[in-house]
């Protein structure tokens, strides 16, 4: 879980000085505010545990060999969110979502503290743009796909300075 920690670190330095207006201002049509890419995360991750004990007791043992999920962090190829992420047009603050991303941080800790690693290797969920991805490496994938969207929240703060 350490680069999950570090990446939720990070990302609550970068919105801890913010208002809640900035946190939901949209810099453009094509683009989500800072708030909308903090409910994508937590989307994301509450999902991905929910996926990782629904695979545990349902999915079929089949290993896979490790995918390069670092690469996650390269914003140079754009994925598109999947629909469960796409986050909402709802205003919320801060606090809000903080509360949410604290949940769903604690539910995937959880598994990754309690369940063997043995038995997170043996099953696998396939990952849009990775193929067949052990459950095993799904839990930093969480950390490297928070990692990327820092990043974007990054280019908003800076949008926010020019508007």
């Amino acid at each position: 879980m350490m680069i999950n920690d570090e990446a939720r670190e990070q990302l609550l330095i970068e919105v801890n000085s913010l208002t809640d207006e900035e946190l939901n201002w949209i810099p453009t049509d094509n683009r989500w505010s800072i708030r909308q890419v903090m409910e994508h995360l937590y989307l994301m991750e509450s999902s991905i545990s929910k996926t990782i004990k629904r695979q545990l007791f349902t999915g079929v043992q089949k290993q896979t060999s490790d995918k390069p999920i670092e690469r996650t962090t390269d914003r140079s190829l754009k994925v598109e969110a999947p629909d469960f992420a796409q986050p909402g047009e709802v205003f919320a603050t801060l606090d809000e979502l903080k509360s949410k991303l604290s949940k769903s941080h604690s539910q995937l800790k959880t598994i990754a503290n309690t369940v063997p690693e043995e038995e997170l290797a043996a099953k696998s969920y396939p990952h849009p743009v990775f193929g067949d991805m052990s459950l095993k490496q799904w839990i930093p994938f969480v950390g490297y796909h928070e990692l990327r969207h820092i990043e974007q929240i990054k280019e908003v703060k800076e949008s926010l300075k020019n508007k």
